[in-house]
């Protein structure tokens, strides 16, 4: 049930003095918040919403130049505006870190960070300005704390645009850190009081904001933009030898590798050392002791499953491109940048019969039960045969299916800005 006493009552900002007239096109000051970037200087791969950020940094430049600024709240706790050179240097030392250097050693890493931290040390930004600005942030990072926001926004005189990524800890506390939902239902609070706009990355994730909209009594401006899936250049496939099927995401409970694993035994009691391979491709995360006690400590799947923690985005894309399949059973997903980055690679997608996910991936992924693990083990045995027929129906569907851009998430974005200044 909704705790809807963590809802606040929207206050909406006072209208600046050189707001223009009704009926008028007013191109507002971009301010757009990268505290998520800032805070995972010392990762060397990137989550999912790391690369949301990346791509609204991306897609800003290059869409609102001579009106973007950006800001953050740095790691050690301090607010401002970041110098413009600074942020586009460390843009593009992140991006070529997850492109090529997954593996990059610790000390490095670090050595790296420092220099990057102290060239985007916060500073005050403009005092008195007849600008019209817009704050937006594509992150959920330091949104449960209202009074930070609340005094970011009065120090900026701008309106609020929020990116909302997904309900989950809040639908599914089981599936979150165990002070997930407390912070979640802190995030939501401050974006119903504080926001101007909502930016959707699903129809999935509107319809679970509905009913807190409903609850705040209010009607903010809501929007869905999906997210774009990257467009990559064709690279060698590292699938050799035996069929292998791919899985891309943080190894938590929510993501549902333990039906996985123990498909493989399966597979591998019944075909030995022609069973196919499954690659793992993501950090451990939390509460997952099922799943670890399987990847350290059952030898039946030691030679036949592999387990990579930190690749490049170079070495992903390698992965995918000779999978047979992604195979993607979560029990619940915001959107599914995984499949849309499979699909656009022209790898085969078998994943959860979850709205979100088919919105990701329209009429061409084979949807399953994430419960149904009879079903999940006949898909992956149809699919490991190389004249697969069921697969190629799919390789045939793909054909009709195109990927969301990132163009249009940032123009949406922008049209949404517009009109929060009118």
């Amino acid at each position: 049930m909704m705790d809807r006493s963590a809802v606040i009552p929207f206050m909406p900002a006072r209208r600046s003095a050189s707001a223009p007239a009704l009926g008028l096109r007013v191109r507002p000051e971009i301010i757009l918040d990268l505290s998520r970037l800032l805070s995972r200087v010392l990762h060397a791969t990137p989550t999912g919403v790391d690369r949301v950020e990346m791509a609204y940094a991306r897609g800003l430049i290059e869409r609102a130049a001579g009106r973007l600024s950006f800001a953050a709240v740095h790691p050690v706790g301090v607010y401002g505006r970041l110098p413009e050179r600074a942020v586009r240097a460390f843009l593009d030392a992140t991006e070529a870190r997850w492109e090529e250097r997954g593996d990059i050693g610790p000390a490095e890493l670090r050595r790296q960070a420092l220099i990057h931290l102290a060239a985007l040390w916060p500073r005050r930004g403009p005092q008195s300005s007849s600008s019209t600005r817009v704050y937006v942030q594509a992150s959920p990072h330091h949104l449960e704390d209202e009074r930070r926001t609340a005094a970011i926004l009065a120090r900026e005189r701008a309106r609020f645009v929020c990116l909302v990524h997904d309900l989950i800890p809040i639908e599914h506390p089981e599936y979150a850190r165990p002070s997930g939902e407390r912070r979640h239902l802190a995030r939501i609070a401050t974006i119903l009081r504080h926001g101007h706009a909502i930016i959707a990355n699903s129809e999935a994730t509107r319809s679970a904001l509905r009913p807190w909209l409903q609850a705040a009594d209010r009607k903010p401006l809501v929007r869905v933009a999906h997210l774009g899936a990257p467009a990559a250049p064709a690279r060698a496939a590292r699938c050799e030898g035996r069929p292998c099927f791919v899985c891309v995401s943080t190894i938590e409970p929510r993501k549902n590798h333990l039906l996985l694993l123990n498909i493989w035994r399966r597979l591998v009691d019944e075909q030995g050392r022609r069973a196919p391979r499954l690659v793992l491709i993501g950090r451990r995360g939390w509460e997952n002791e099922n799943v670890i006690d399987m990847l350290d400590r059952c030898p039946r799947l030691r030679v036949h499953v592999e387990e990579h923690g930190g690749l490049s985005d170079r070495k992903v894309r390698e992965w995918l491109q000779g999978a047979r399949a992604l195979l993607f059973p979560s029990f619940a997903e915001g959107y599914g940048m995984p499949v849309a980055e499979a699909l656009g690679l022209g790898t085969p997608v078998i994943c959860s019969d979850l709205p979100a996910l088919r919105e990701a991936g329209s009429e061409a992924p084979e949807y399953l039960d994430p419960l149904d693990g009879a079903a999940w083990l006949r898909a992956i045995r149809d699919y490991a045969a190389p004249d697969s027929s069921r697969r190629a129906l799919q390789i045939e569907r793909m054909a009709a299916w195109s990927p969301a851009r990132w163009a249009d998430h940032i123009d949406t974005v922008l049209d949404v800005a517009e009109e929060v200044v009118r």
